[in-house]
C-alpha cells in the first residue's frame, strides 16, 4: 500500500516503525526538522521536512496515489485540513487524529462529512477505552466501543449462580437497544436464536447503548443482590483523565480525581459536577494518598504526562492497599519493562497510548471495502460502508437474507448511530457494523461489501 503519515511525533513515528519494512511504500511528513531527521534514521521510507497542509508538499509526497493518509500531528486544524486536501488530490482514504474535545463535538458538527474523513479518533479516548476494559470486566473479557462511541460490545461470562441460567433469550427481557449477538459455549461459538437457553459458563456477547449495557452485564453476572459500587481514583485531570472520567461516569462508580493545578481542578469540578469528586492536591505525596484513604480504592489509575510519577504513585497506592493499579506510560520501552515486572510491582497493567493507537490504525491496512474492528470468539466485528453496488443498499434489514453466522449490530446514518433493527433501511453511504463468523465471512462480504 502507498501510505502517507503526517506527523512524526510519538504516535506517527511508532506507526511508521510498525509499517516500515512490511512491503508498504511509506512517506512521512514532519514540520520539526529534528524529528524529521530522527525519523529518517529509524524507518525504511521517505521523510519530508515541511507542513502537511502544503499542497505542493502533499503532491510531492504522492497523496494523489496514496491508499491511506494518516494525519497524526497534535494539532486538530493541521490534521483536518491535511486530510481534506489529500482526499481532494486523490487519496483513497484519510484517517484523522483529533483532540477529545472535537470528538465530543462530533454530534453537533459532522467533521467526517465536512472534511472528507474516513475515520476520526482521539488517542486520549482510545486509551480511556483501554483502561475501561480493566475496570468494567473482572474476568478481563473484551469491551469494544463502536459507532462513534454510541454503541458498545461487551462479553460477559455467565457464572453458575446467575439468574440468567436456564432462561431463553426472550425470557431475559433485555432492555430496549440491548441485544445478544453471540454465545461461546465450551469450544463452540455461535449466533443464537431468540429461543436459545443460557447455560452456566457461557460467554455472551452483548451489544447496545453503553449506559444500559453496564447494568445488563452486571445483572447477568450476578443474582438480584445489589452490587458494591466500584471506588475509582484517577491521578491527573488532563485530557486522559477527563476522557476516562466521562466514559465511566454512567457506570455508578465513585470517582475521585487528583489534580494539582488549581485552575484546572476548578474547571474539572464544574464539568464533572455530580459525577466525580475533584481534589486539588498533589497525589505524588504519600501523605496526601494516606489522608484520602487511597488503600480502600478498587482502582488507582495514573494518567499524567510523567511516566515516572505514574509508576511511582501506583506503587505507593499498591503499598497502601489498592487492589488494582494502572499507570499510563508514554514510552514504550518503559511500559514493556513495567509489564514484565507488573506482578512484583503490584501493577495490573501498564497502558501505552501510542501502542493503543497503533492497534487501532493497523486495522485499516487490510481492505478498502471493510475493516475488522476486533476478533471475538464468535468471529469478527466488521465495519462496512455501503456502496451503490452493495446488494443490501436500499433494503430493510428484515428483507435481507444474511448468511447463517452473521448479524447486523449497529448502523450509522450521517451523525446518528443506533442499534440495528428489523425496520431500519440500509442506504448508500451508511456505515454498518456486523458480527460475522469465519464460515459466513466470504458470503457476507459478497453480499454487503461490494
Amino acid at each position: 500500500m502507498n501510505i502517507v503519515i503526517i506527523g512524526a511525533g510519538q504516535i506517527g513515528l511508532h506507526l511508521a516503525r510498525s509499517l516500515s519494512g512490511a512491503a508498504h511504500d511509506i512517506v512521512v511528513i514532519e514540520s520539526n526538522e529534528k524529528l524529521a531527521d530522527s525519523c529518517s534514521n529509524e524507518i525504511d521510507g521517505r521523510v519530508i521536512h515541511g507542513t502537511g497542509t502544503s499542497v505542493e508538499l502533499l503532491l510531492d509526497a504522492g497523496v494523489s496515489e496514496a491508499d491511506l493518509i494518516f494525519a497524526l500531528t497534535s494539532h486538530d486544524a493541521t490534521n483536518l485540513v491535511a486530510c481534506e486536501i489529500s482526499k481532494k488530490l486523490g487519496a483513497k482514504k484519510a484517517i484523522c487524529r483529533v483532540s477529545p474535545q472535537l470528538v465530543r463535538e462530533e454530534w453537533i458538527f459532522d467533521y467526517r462529512a465536512n472534511f472528507s474523513l474516513d475515520h476520526i479518533f482521539s488517542s486520549e479516548r482510545l486509551s480511556a477505552i483501554e483502561i475501561s476494559k480493566h475496570i468494567r470486566n473482572p474476568d478481563g473479557i473484551a469491551i469494544q466501543e463502536i459507532a462513534r462511541g454510541r454503541i458498545e460490545i461487551q462479553q460477559v461470562r455467565i457464572p453458575d449462580h446467575s439468574n440468567a441460567c436456564g432462561k431463553s433469550l426472550i425470557e431475559l427481557n433485555l432492555p430496549e437497544r440491548v441485544r445478544v449477538a453471540a454465545i461461546q459455549r465450551a469450544e463452540k461459538s455461535f449466533i443464537p436464536t431468540a429461543e436459545e437457553i443460557i447455560q452456566a459458563n457461557d460467554q455472551v456477547t452483548l451489544f447496545g447503548d453503553p449506559s444500559k449495557l453496564s447494568k445488563t452485564a452486571s445483572s447477568l453476572r450476578s443474582k438480584n443482590e445489589k452490587e458494591k459500587s466500584t471506588n475509582i481514583v484517577i491521578l491527573g485531570g488532563g485530557e486522559y483523565g477527563i476522557s476516562l472520567a466521562q466514559m465511566i461516569s454512567s457506570w455508578g462508580c465513585q470517582i475521585r480525581i487528583f489534580e494539582k493545578d488549581q485552575d484546572l481542578a476548578e474547571q474539572l469540578a464544574e464539568e464533572l459536577a455530580g459525577t466525580a469528586t475533584v481534589i486539588h492536591a498533589d497525589a505524588t505525596s504519600l501523605n496526601e494518598l494516606r489522608e484520602e484513604q487511597i488503600g480502600e480504592a478498587d482502582f488507582f489509575i495514573s494518567t499524567t504526562q510523567s511516566d515516572e510519577d505514574n509508576v511511582m504513585t501506583c506503587l505507593q497506592a499498591h503499598n497502601l492497599g489498592t487492589k488494582n493499579c494502572l499507570p499510563l506510560i508514554h514510552r514504550t520501552d518503559y511500559a514493556n519493562s513495567v509489564n514484565q515486572s507488573k506482578s512484583k510491582l503490584g501493577i495490573k497493567e501498564a497502558i501505552i497510548p501510542r501502542e493503543t493507537v497503533r492497534r487501532e490504525l493497523m486495522r485499516f491496512i487490510t481492505s478498502d471495502k471493510y475493516h475488522v474492528v476486533k476478533k471475538i470468539p464468535a468471529g469478527e466485528i466488521i465495519e462496512t460502508t455501503i456502496r451503490e453496488k452493495s446488494k443490501v443498499a436500499g433494503k430493510k434489514i428484515e428483507e435481507i437474507a444474511l448468511p447463517a453466522g452473521s448479524i447486523f449490530i449497529a448502523l450509522i446514518k450521517g451523525i446518528h448511530a443506533k442499534v440495528a433493527s428489523a425496520n431500519d433501511v440500509i442506504d448508500v453511504g451508511d456505515t454498518v457494523f456486523s458480527i460475522v463468523s469465519e464460515k459466513a465471512k466470504k458470503a457476507f462480504l459478497k453480499l454487503v461489501a461490494r
